[in-house]
Order: C-alpha cells, then sequence, then structure tokens
C-alpha cells in the first residue's frame, strides 16, 4: 500500500471552518449575500400532476390570500404571481431568528399538451393553490384497436 507525502487535511478546501464561512460567501455571491450580489425572493414549492384527463397545479402559498395570487394561461404556458407581504416588526419584542421569506414571485410552467381553458379552474385551501386544468379532446389519449 501506497501513501502520499501531502496530509488529507492539506488537500481540501477550508470549507467547514465557519469562521471563514462568512467571507467565502460574501466571495462566491457578493456583499448582498443572494444569488450573484442580489437577493433571492420568496419562491414558493409546486407539484405539478398529470392525468388521462388533466394536468393539475399544486403550489404553496401560506400565509396569503386568493386575492394576493393571480393566475394566467396564455399559449400553454401557465404562469402564477403575487406577493407575500413582509410582516411588521412588533415593539417590544426581540427576533433572535428570521427564516420566512417575503417578497413578490412568479412561477411558469409550461404544459405539454393543450387544455380546455374554459374549464380551468383554481381553488385556494389552507394556504395551498390547486389549479385543474382539463385537458382538450385532441389533447387526451386515444385507444386503438389492436386487430389480429
Amino acid at each position: 500500500m501506497t501513501r502520499t507525502l501531502t496530509p488529507w487535511k492539506n488537500r481540501l478546501p477550508r470549507f467547514f471552518d465557519l469562521e471563514d464561512f462568512p467571507r467565502w460567501m460574501t466571495e462566491a455571491f457578493g456583499q448582498e449575500g443572494g444569488l450573484m450580489g442580489r437577493e433571492l425572493d420568496f419562491l414558493p414549492e409546486a407539484n405539478v400532476t398529470e392525468s388521462d384527463k388533466e394536468f393539475e397545479v399544486a403550489i404553496d402559498l401560506p400565509g396569503m390570500k386568493p386575492e394576493d395570487v393571480k393566475v394566467e394561461l396564455h399559449d400553454r404556458v401557465l404562469s402564477i404571481s403575487g406577493e407575500r407581504k413582509e410582516e411588521k416588526e412588533e415593539k417590544g419584542k426581540t427576533f433572535h431568528r428570521v427564516e420566512r421569506r417575503c417578497g413578490s414571485f412568479r412561477r411558469s410552467f409550461t404544459l405539454p399538451s393543450e387544455v380546455d381553458e374554459g374549464k380551468v379552474d383554481a381553488k385556494f385551501t389552507d394556504g395551498v393553490l390547486k389549479i385543474m386544468l382539463p385537458k382538450t379532446e385532441r389533447a387526451a389519449p386515444k385507444k386503438i384497436e389492436v386487430k389480429s
């Protein structure tokens, strides 16, 4: 068995040194600490599912109201946008950690087939926006009988 003369600890960059982490983040992402020098906006998570008859988009929007959200469908592109307002600091309280993101967002999804725009339905329940997009008759799968 052979060994290298370079000690293992000197081969890895010092990413795990917590004292250097803020400096490393500033060098990598800029002074503001965001992506490419820009803070990240609120970006809600979404699930897109498909069945034989429809597409369903479910997007998490906790703390928002239906009137804060705008849904548009144009040329098979579903766009969802809105803004989650920043919570105001309350006097007499000390914040030890603030992790909840706020700000405006826009999510767009290109649908793989045509949908019946007249039958699109959107419901907002318990902080989750669900959009049902029925497929058109042309887009629905057709069964073809195989003859022998």
